[in-house]
């Protein structure tokens, strides 16, 4: 992998990158929407900056000035992922990157996840949906278990109960703002592992380490600065590195996902458990985020993921030239 970047086609394109939005997840957004805007103005595009704010007409007026060639979309959360800008860009007749909108509501959506990642036989923790009411009366779940949105990503709103503690029940249910429902799942000890996939292509595994001692990948592992360590390839069993790579496949075309995706995994190396938490359509773009991560290991550069993505979304897409995947070092 070089440190230039030559525009693989002679004619560069005008995009637009939506940004921003109004989720809990803004400030994540604008990283990746600055980073992307950064790459592909490297790459000879012409780029237009767009903050998808709470008024949508802004937003289409926005959209409809610049007339962008195709739109990479770097939002993230409700709103930027769950299917309803897709919903806009579709109106538009816009060409847009990653998943389109019924891929992204599923995924954004917990419950919906689960039940697709069931039926196509791919493994998730066992869990329920449940009231805050119904919360309060008995735990769902023997403990451990998790408490989640049903529609947040970045780990925004979970709650990790290691035993059953009524008066604890009842103040997550008393304060709960995410919605009339709440999904319970069973706790998986255990590892952070996560894959993304480009186009047909898993790309690689990734453990991700919490700095704090015993903690769990939250907003702030995420985010903060030195909040969490990433290893790539992650040290793991040959067998469970391949099973992640397929499993993650798998659920990029069980939810019909477009472009990139990425997978994230508990595993249990007591009992060899590999458990599917989650399937992210929007994954984070900042150059060092875990998809651009894994693109520069199988080397692909930054820009050039970018400027993928787009041709992608434009149908012109031509397939990668992928280094080897990285293997850890006890393999």
């Amino acid at each position: 992998m070089t440190d230039t970047f030559t525009l693989p086609t002679s004619t560069p394109l005008s995009i637009a990158v939506l940004m921003g939005g109004t989720s809990s997840e803004r400030s994540v957004s604008l990283s990746s929407g600055k980073a992307v805007i950064a790459a592909l103005k490297e790459a000879g595009h012409h780029v237009h900056a767009i903050d998808a704010g709470p008024d949508i007409t802004a937003t289409i007026q926005a959209l409809k000035a610049c007339k962008p060639d195709a739109v990479f979309n770097a939002l993230h959360g409700p709103g930027g992922e769950d299917g309803a800008i897709q919903g806009v860009l579709e109106w538009l007749d816009l060409p847009y990157t990653h998943s389109g909108v019924l891929a992204s509501a599923i995924a954004m959506n917990k419950a919906s996840t689960r039940m697709a990642l069931q039926a196509a036989g791919l493994p998730v923790a066992d869990g329920c949906l449940i009231t805050p009411d119904e919360l309060k009366k008995q735990a769902p779940l023997a403990a451990p278990y998790v408490l989640k949105p049903v529609a947040e990503g970045s780990s925004v709103g979970v709650h990790i109960l290691h035993k059953d503690d009524a008066e604890q029940r009842c103040s997550i249910a008393n304060s709960w703002t995410f919605g009339p429902q709440i999904l319970a799942e069973r706790f998986i000890p255990g590892r952070e592992l996560t894959v993304a996939v480009l186009g047909d292509d898993a790309l690689a595994v990734t453990e991700i380490l919490p700095q704090e001692s015993g903690g769990f990948y939250d907003f702030a592992a995420k985010y903060q600065a030195n909040g969490s360590r990433h290893i790539i390839p992650a040290p793991l069993p040959a067998h469970i590195t391949d099973q992640a790579l397929t499993l993650a496949r798998k659920a990029h075309q069980a939810l019909g996902c477009k472009g990139a995706s990425r997978t994230d995994y508990r595993y249990n190396g007591d009992n060899d458990e590999l458990i599917i938490l989650e399937v992210n359509t929007q994954p984070g773009m900042t150059a060092t985020s875990l998809l651009p991560e894994q693109a520069a290991a199988r080397g692909i550069s930054y820009p050039l993921l970018c400027h993928w993505l787009v041709m992608d979304a434009l149908g012109q897409a031509q397939p990668l030239s992928l280094h080897p995947v990285p293997l850890p070092d006890n393999r």
